[in-house]
């Protein structure tokens, strides 16, 4: 397809322009109007590849879950909100009996909100509540945990999304295991996982102690940072620096879970338990839910210290059983899923990275993959540029795709895409790259 940018289109963006207040988009004038499977369509009715599943949420694909609109469609003839954290009710509590059982044994205790941002905030409150006498947290540089204004002290994903908003909580930054741009100039795995020793021989010798520190947040695979892949021994030895000193360990799952790297958690991957999940996205099946889920043994929080409205609402329950209903008949499906059509892509991307100058890194875990575009190989300097130019020939040619971090675009199709679609993705993303390849 060669897009237009209609009158309507026009008219819808100028409206947007007046009205709402500014916040993150793409360099390309999608207008969303519905989706069916693997596609999502404009208002003028124009067709795209869908290889952003709306920013992870739509993991199972585009509505393809019929089961998810009839649930919230019976939900709202009956009840849509109960104020839960007030009252009582069956519904999600039948949901999170449910969501536990994908969880790791000893896992009991589960708090709902509407977001990752809220998951993120309720677990920044317990890690003080179930760590008392802790005051500090740790968190990555690179990492995103939401903004507002606690999980915003834990963000360090671009200087845009904290500045003109410090001085924050009490959270100290440490490098994260991003080894295309190793923090600390070292090549793995040579490099002994220093950047995980850095923790301990750094901040927890110098900066604070260990016994102040209440938790440590991780994003299993980093997100808006950059769909960053961390090797599995840096995983594991933070994991076993945060158990030796009594840090609560936390893992934000928000995009990273819900089968987007073929396991229902991210941190299965590395061979290691959290002591908090945090949730959000995809759970909901296109209706906005956050899961912060606890170890039982850590306990319960003290009436009335944490609390919210709509977390919990029967409309979003509804959603989210549904969803996990899909998921748990057809776990085995979507993990090999995308485990396959992960290692398709990543294998043409990799064919992609020997042709291309601009192509400095392809990394990912299942269906959860980066490509990070650069100016040259050489010097790796960002190809913001390149990245702006690529998306916006892919969009021109029917393929929707969202960016990362400074130069980096992540490829996250529905679980559910069908490989004749994928290549077809793949083949007008290819087709980008050889051109903005080219004007070099």
């Amino acid at each position: 397809m060669s897009f237009k940018v209609s009158k309507r289109i026009k008219d819808i963006l100028e409206r947007d322009r007046r009205v709402l207040i500014n916040t993150t988009r793409e360099p390309y004038p999608f207008v969303a109007d519905h989706g069916d499977g693997d596609f999502a369509y404009d208002v003028d009715g124009n067709k795209f590849i869908d290889f952003t599943s709306f920013i992870s949420v739509y993991n199972i694909g585009v509505n393809a879950n019929k089961q998810v609109r009839n649930a919230i469609k019976k939900q709202a003839d009956k009840l849509s909100h109960a104020s839960f954290t007030d009252f009582h009710g069956e519904l999600p509590v039948a949901f999170a009996e449910r969501l536990l059982t994908m969880f790791p044994k000893g896992f009991g205790r589960v708090f709902f909100s509407n977001s990752g941002t809220e998951a993120n905030e309720a677990a920044l409150k317990m890690s003080r509540i179930f760590n008392k006498g802790r005051m500090y947290n740790l968190a990555f540089f690179n990492a995103f945990h939401g903004r507002s204004m606690g999980s915003l002290s834990l963000t360090a994903a671009k200087t845009v999304q904290r500045q003109n908003f410090g001085p924050f909580s009490n959270a100290i930054h440490v490098p994260f295991a991003y080894c295309y741009r190793c923090p600390l100039k070292l090549e793995y795995p040579s490099c002994g996982i220093a950047c995980a020793d850095y923790i301990k021989e750094q901040p927890l010798s110098h900066e604070v102690a260990p016994q102040e520190v209440a938790a440590i947040f991780m994003e299993p695979v980093q997100g808006e940072g950059g769909y960053i892949v961390p090797p599995k021994e840096f995983v594991q030895k933070v994991r076993k620096m945060a158990a030796e000193n009594g840090i609560l360990f936390v893992a934000d799952e928000v995009q990273s879970g819900y089968m987007r790297t073929g396991k229902f958690l991210a941190l299965d991957n590395f061979g290691v338990d959290a002591d908090i999940y945090t949730m959000a996205k995809a759970i909901g099946g296109g209706v906005p839910i956050g899961a912060t889920v606890t170890r039982t043994s850590l306990g319960d929080l003290p009436a009335g210290a944490h609390s919210n409205t709509f977390g919990g609402n029967f409309l979003a329950i509804a959603a989210a059983s549904a969803s996990l209903d899909y998921v748990i008949k057809n776990r085995r499906m979507l993990e090999q899923a995308a485990k396959e059509k992960g290692a398709m892509i990543m294998k043409r991307l990799n064919q992609m990275k020997e042709r291309y100058e601009i192509i400095g890194d392809v990394r990912g875990i299942g269906l959860m993959i980066g490509v990070e575009l650069v100016k040259s190989k050489r010097t790796k300097a960002y190809g913001v540029e390149e990245r702006e130019q690529v998306m916006l020939k892919c969009f021109n040619s029917g393929l929707l795709l969202l960016g990362c971090g400074p130069s980096s675009i992540r490829l996250i199709p529905p679980i559910t895409m069908s490989k004749e679609n994928i290549e077809k993705a793949l083949d007008i993303f290819e087709r980008a790259v050889r051109e903005v390849n080219g004007k070099r």
